[in-house]
């Protein structure tokens, strides 16, 4: 069953384990292993690494690429990885099965790059009702989807859901054989330049409902403190970076990913960095808008509608404040 939130759903992790039976040979090193996939929030962990900032603040990290992203939670579920770059509700899985994990760092919300587009003929929701809306069932579209037809009146069985991947979906809709889409960028971006269609509703529209995380193992957590929470030092650091160095921060992920720096620039206005006072929001009670315990019923309602998850998750017990909080004693 695809995993909620999945921005990657095909490809073949490359070399992740090739080496093992090698490195069982060596003395073991203290390192902390984390899994990156290709989302802007995650990928900017490589302007970290760049610019020096796990070093500066002792932090011995060694990022992991998973080209599949499910497959970097599985890793971490198995204990693989000690962290991964995953998204909320894709802990909640390995939370309903007891598995031992904590969301320690809140890297970014979705703020506009996750958009239901439309053509020129549906001009308010209601123009929807009875079309055909291609998406990614399943995915983050189908959840931004629902939450969208919710919030102007609508149900999801108000509507026709055409089951395609984002980019078959986004050519879908631009070869006009259906009228709506759920996307993400850089399909946002072609369809809008393209002129036959606009967004009527984004994930900007959805403040806090799509938080992408780093998550760690327990086991992590106690034998490498440290680390951890030297990386969430540098994650602020990055935040900065990124902000006051648009150009070269985009440079740098772009590369990553192997896109112009000009080509993932369209990312970024649509991620919403979160810097230390937005991880105190994230991190804090359920009244916070931005709190992971706030939206977390609203993720859950998604994941039990749809029958994707086994169990019963307790949010409260995949967080940990307590890196956060020493990361921001100075």
């Amino acid at each position: 069953m695809p995993a909620f939130l999945s921005r990657v759903t095909s490809g073949l992790v490359a070399g992740v384990l090739a080496a093992s039976g090698l490195l069982a040979a060596l003395p073991a090193r203290a390192e902390v292993k984390v899994g990156v996939s290709d989302w802007p929030g995650w990928v900017a962990w490589y302007v970290a690494e760049k610019k020096g900032f796990f070093k500066k603040h002792g932090a011995d990290v060694k990022l992991v690429w998973f080209p599949n992203y499910t497959d970097s939670i599985s890793a971490l579920s198995a204990g693989q990885l000690d962290a991964n770059s995953q998204t909320w509700s894709d802990t909640m899985g390995p939370l309903a099965k007891g598995v031992p994990v904590k969301a320690i760092l809140v890297n970014d919300n979705s703020a506009g790059n996750d958009a239901l587009v439309v053509s020129p003929k549906i001009r308010a929701f209601a123009d929807l009702k009875g079309k055909s809306i291609a998406l990614e069932q399943y995915s983050v579209s189908h959840f931004v989807l629902v939450n969208a037809l919710a919030k102007n009146g609508l149900k999801a069985s108000d509507v026709k859901i055409v089951n395609l991947s984002a980019g078959d979906a986004a050519a879908a809709f631009l070869g006009g054989r259906v009228e709506a889409a759920v996307v993400w960028n850089p399909w946002i971006h072609q369809i809008e330049t393209s002129g036959k269609g606009r967004a009527l509703f984004t994930s900007k529209d959805l403040p806090g409902l799509i938080p992408d995380l780093l998550v760690a193992q327990d086991k992590a957590i106690a034998a490498k403190r440290k680390d951890l929470v030297g990386m969430i030092r540098a994650w602020f650091d990055t935040v900065a970076f990124i902000q006051s160095n648009p150009d070269e921060a985009a440079a740098i992920m772009g590369k990553v990913v192997e896109m112009k720096p000009q080509d993932y620039k369209v990312f970024l206005p649509g991620t919403r960095f979160f810097d230390a006072r937005l991880n105190q929001e994230a991190f804090a009670d359920a009244s916070q808008p931005r709190s992971l315990l706030g939206v977390a019923p609203t993720v859950l309602q998604f994941l039990n509608d749809n029958k994707l998850i086994e169990g019963r998750a307790d949010p409260a017990r995949g967080i940990d404040a307590s890196l956060l909080a020493e990361a921001l004693k100075r």
